[in-house]
């Protein structure tokens, strides 16, 4: 959109010497799917198998993106000081997450019976996003929830659930690996918490 509108601007104010403004028009931003807290109990409670309820559990208290927990190894883990690294992310850039003090307890008990090098492997290597997406999505529907369940969604929650409870926007902006704070901000517009607390001016009367 931006290359065409450049190209029509140059056209019109150097070929043809006609002055013209083009405005671009806006693109809607989505507000993204997110979980409850109940939606998000259920659907860890739903993953009999240990390994992906231990998937899930990262994915949802650590807001990783699926290329993040793809590549994630087991040296990449703290697990004493309760955090993770992303090596290379987004940007190229290494990033330090945070572990819950449920999922480290979970952790100690599978990488003890785990040796590999990537964190989730399988017979074939690491997990692939496609194995990913499709244990969150199996498992999502075993959990009845009617929502389209994805890992990002599970990074959504995160993110909200964090603001909801009072965490800085900034310290959550750090989290995320998000270059830019209006990225964050997002989640201000899927929080209801707050306005959920307001009374309606009805209720006053």
């Amino acid at each position: 959109m931006a290359l065409v509108k450049s190209a029509l601007i140059f056209y019109y104010n150097n070929i043809l010497n006609k002055k013209i403004n083009i405005k671009t028009p806006k693109i809607p931003k989505k507000v993204p799917t997110v979980l409850t807290k109940d939606e998000t109990k259920r659907l860890i409670s739903s993953a009999k198998n240990p390994k992906h309820r231990l998937l899930i559990e990262i994915l949802y208290s650590s807001g990783l993106r699926l290329s993040e927990i793809t590549n994630l190894k087991i040296n990449d883990l703290e697990l004493e000081e309760g955090i993770g690294w992303v090596r290379g992310g987004k940007g190229s850039k290494d990033r330090m997450f945070i572990l819950s003090k449920k999922v480290t307890s979970h952790l100690k008990s599978y990488l003890a019976k785990h040796k590999r090098e990537y964190l989730f492997a399988g017979r074939e290597g690491k997990y692939s996003p496609r194995t990913i997406q499709k244990i969150v999505k199996e498992v999502a529907s075993r959990a009845e929830i009617n929502k389209n369940v994805h890992p990002h969604v599970l990074r959504h929650s995160f993110a909200t659930h964090l603001l909801e409870a009072g965490t800085d926007i900034r310290y959550i902006q750090a989290l995320l690996g998000h270059a830019n704070l209006s990225t964050t901000q997002i989640y201000t517009s899927v929080s209801t918490k707050k306005l959920k607390k307001i009374q309606s001016p009805l209720d006053s009367m």
